[in-house]
């Protein structure tokens, strides 16, 4: 609170630099983290989570400064997705890290969030429109359940490389898997099933949201636009993951992979679909010039090459 009050009152300091600053603490993270990992996580400590927690302070610092300037939900363009779908990990990890058995998460999720935040960082993600793209609540609304569900799908992931590792160093007869904080792989195993699932209704949602607002700003239920076919597919994939789960008990091993390689596809697909969509990110459409003001224009030029000419 106290930094959303100063940051506020200082006019120099932007949304750019608080999220600068909760960059380099998701750097400071997984430095840490690297460090316990070599320890094999045999002491339950605070460190890592106070560093992710001022992180978010700062993090969220930022996403109040852009709506603020905005004056609705910062969810614009590539930049403020991006930000926006790690501030949520972040967020439920802080949930999740009250509990000292899952505190670890963090070791795996500040790698993750240290490199979505230097590829948001990126100068040409944050094209910044003459006017935002807002045309209502539903706009928003639609934005943020999604983001959310991707955040939701980025923290199984992560309980996914924890299931992993554990069950790496079960098989290996490691020591680490003995004496290590880490959650049992059964707990993590159902932990990534909970998490999967709220990441569906949410992804589930927010298509239903998208397609009342295209029925409003459009009369159509549903467009051929990239994103919304995007959104489509992943509402698929993950239909699959949960359904194979529940249904055909692919659990342990192949899950975990199954949540990772889905996240992992959304990292690596998002942007470039972002980009790609005429709704979410349109094109520099600007109109012709009226044919009349093209004539005068002509007839301008005409009038000063005879009078250079006479001359």
């Amino acid at each position: 609170m106290f930094l959303l009050v100063y940051s506020s009152r200082v006019t120099w300091f932007t949304d750019r630099h608080c999220f600068d600053l909760a960059v380099f603490l998701y750097g400071l993270s997984t430095l840490y983290s690297i460090f316990l990992l070599r320890k094999g996580f045999r002491k339950d400590n605070r460190i890592n989570y106070c560093l992710l927690l001022v992180a978010f302070s700062f993090h969220t610092a930022a996403m109040f400064k852009r709506g603020f300037s905005l004056q609705r939900c910062p969810i614009n363009n590539l930049y403020e997705a991006t930000t926006f779908i790690s501030w949520t990990i972040v967020t439920a990890y802080l949930l999740f890290g009250s509990w000292s058995r899952l505190r670890f998460l963090g070791a795996f999720a500040s790698p993750l969030l240290l490199a979505m935040g230097v590829f948001a960082l990126m100068p040409s993600l944050d094209v910044q429109a003459g006017t935002p793209n807002f045309t209502g609540g539903l706009a928003s609304l639609h934005k943020a359940l999604i983001l959310l569900s991707f955040g939701a799908f980025g923290l199984s992931s992560i309980a996914g490389v924890m299931y992993l590792t554990q069950e790496h160093d079960l098989k290996f007869h490691k020591a680490r898997a003995i004496f290590s904080l880490l959650p049992p792989i059964q707990r993590l195993e159902l932990i990534m099933g909970r998490l999967l699932a709220a990441g569906f209704c949410l992804l589930s949602a927010g298509l239903i949201v998208s397609s009342i607002f295209l029925k409003q700003t459009r009369k159509v239920y549903f467009t051929s636009d990239a994103e919304m076919l995007y959104s489509v597919f992943v509402w698929v994939l993950y239909l699959g993951l949960l359904v194979s789960r529940w249904r055909f008990s692919q659990r342990g091993r192949r899950f975990a992979w199954g949540a990772v390689g889905g996240f992992a596809f959304l990292m690596l697909t998002f942007w470039g679909v972002y980009l790609l969509s005429d709704i979410h990110s349109p094109r520099d459409k600007s109109p012709p010039p009226p044919a009349n003001s093209q004539a005068r224009n002509s007839a301008a030029v005409s009038v000063w090459v005879t009078t250079a000419s006479t001359a």
